[in-house]
């Protein structure tokens, strides 16, 4: 005897389910992705396409628009600025203009901010967050992810009551970890991780949803099958038989 007819009718109705599902993970952030990426475009040529000379811009000899144009001539522009900047008269120029904002009060302020942010951040001799690592927050017992920064010097070092070496971590909140908090916690107090800055930022952004495949479990594994495997375990990877001392 076959099975029941409601059995038949609920179990495809489940497999429509588990399609649709499927469906929504694979449509959904490939949707969104594609959709901040054509409003970025969009944004950038409502604010560039404007500023090109009309004899220089495709869409005046064209019957249809070029999308991207703009951010075209935005690159194009940018490399061009940094070219004229890198020689003397160039840093000559740009030397003039920053006296003339340091004359400034309250623009002086903001822009050698925002120039130190973004050198820091995108400068090849700036250091960005290499390392996602475990802190003890907002109280003994509670953990949180950091993401490491640099050492600290300079005054907050030397007054802080510590033997131990301070480390300038960055704290960030979910569901947007562009914001944080800014923390300076002794170096044995900070347990690293083996995940990445990219994997931790996904499990702040989930908040703990998705959570990155622990490689040294993986490798104890493995090694107990006999299958070898090409990256060894950093010496001083923390492990759950070993906790960093307290005092």
């Amino acid at each position: 005897m076959g099975p029941p007819e409601s059995t038949t009718r609920v179990s495809g109705a489940a497999r429509l389910r588990n399609y649709l599902l499927t469906g929504i993970i694979v449509a959904g952030p490939l949707g969104i992705t594609l959709y901040l990426t054509w409003s970025f475009i969009r944004w950038v040529d409502d604010w560039v396409k404007p500023l090109i000379p009309t004899v220089y811009n495709p869409e005046h000899y064209l019957p249809f628009a070029v999308p991207g144009l703009g951010l075209i001539f935005s690159v194009v522009g940018l490399m061009l600025l940094g070219f004229l900047t890198a020689n003397i008269a160039g840093r000559t120029i740009i030397s003039y203009g920053e006296l003339i904002l340091g004359r400034m009060p309250l623009i002086r302020n903001l822009y050698q901010a925002l120039k130190q942010i973004f050198e820091t951040v995108l400068s090849q001799r700036g250091q960005s967050f290499k390392k996602a690592a475990l802190v003890e927050y907002p109280r003994r017992g509670l953990w949180a992810i950091v993401f490491l920064a640099t050492d600290t010097v300079g005054e907050v070092a030397d007054k802080m009551p510590v033997d131990d070496s301070i480390i300038s971590v960055f704290l960030p909140t979910t569901p947007n970890p562009t914001s944080g908090f800014l923390l300076f916690v002794p170096r044995k107090d900070v347990i690293p991780l083996e995940m990445t800055v990219e994997e931790a930022a996904k499990l702040v952004i989930s908040a703990g949803l998705v959570s990155p495949q622990y490689q040294a479990k993986t490798r104890e594994l493995a090694a107990g099958a006999g299958v070898p495997l090409d990256t060894p375990e950093p010496a001083d990877a923390p492990s759950n038989e070993r906790r960093p001392e307290r005092v």
